[in-house]
C-alpha cells in the first residue's frame, strides 16, 4: 500500500500537515527534534569519554584477564560391575 505513494502524494501530505499544524508549530517541533538529537549525540560522546578515561586510569590489560576455562578432572567413585 505504501509503495504507491509518489511525489504528488507526499506533497499532498506535506500540505495537509502544514495546514493543520501551521508553519510556526512545525518549525518549533523540528527545533525540538534537533535539540533532542544534539543532546543524544552529546550524551553518547560523554559516555564514550568516561569509558575511555576509566579504562586508561585502571590500566587494565584485558588479555591477562582471560581465564582458563578448561574443565578440571573430578574424582569419581570407582565401582565394580557386579555380575
Amino acid at each position: 500500500m505504501l509503495n504507491n505513494i509518489g511525489l504528488p502524494g507526499l506533497l499532498l501530505i506535506a500540505v495537509v500537515v502544514l495546514v493543520l499544524f501551521g508553519r510556526g508549530k512545525i518549525s518549533s517541533l523540528m527545533g525540538e527534534v534537533g535539540k533532542g538529537i544534539t543532546s543524544f549525540k552529546k550524551g553518547i560522546d560523554e559516555g564514550n569519554k568516561e569509558i575511555e578515561s576509566s579504562a586508561a586510569s585502571a590500566d587494565v590489560d584485558y588479555e591477562d584477564d582471560a581465564r582458563d576455562v578448561t574443565p578440571k578432572p573430578t574424582k569419581t567413585s570407582k565401582t565394580k560391575d557386579k555380575v
